[in-house]
């Protein structure tokens, strides 16, 4: 019997070894594409940048300076770098938010 597992398995032709191979890879590709998505948070916030945030709401990274300008959202100023608190778009997101008639 353990013979038999070793030949199917060092063969690769077995249908069962052929699956769980390619579960296998669907598994890494899933986990390679999480990683990339991972943002890691600071003090249990995170953060999005301008380009992040403009693609996220739809807008153009133009019009993301206009809400800064002219106090509509939030924001964070690191050297060069505009910073906005998840937190603090949800929050703008909701005030801003009208129901349906």
């Amino acid at each position: 019997m353990e013979s038999d597992n070793i030949r199917l398995l060092s063969t690769g032709r077995d249908p069962r070894v052929m699956d769980y191979f390619s579960a296998l890879a669907t598994l890494s590709s899933r986990v390679d594409e999480l990683r990339g998505r991972f943002r890691p948070t600071l003090f249990g916030e995170s953060y999005y940048s301008d380009s992040e945030l403009a693609a996220m709401l739809k807008v153009s990274r133009r019009s993301l300076q206009d809400y800064r300008n002219n106090g509509t959202i939030p924001f964070i100023r690191l050297g060069g770098k505009i910073l906005y608190r998840r937190s603090d778009i949800e929050r703008v997101l909701e005030k801003n938010y009208t129901a349906s008639f």
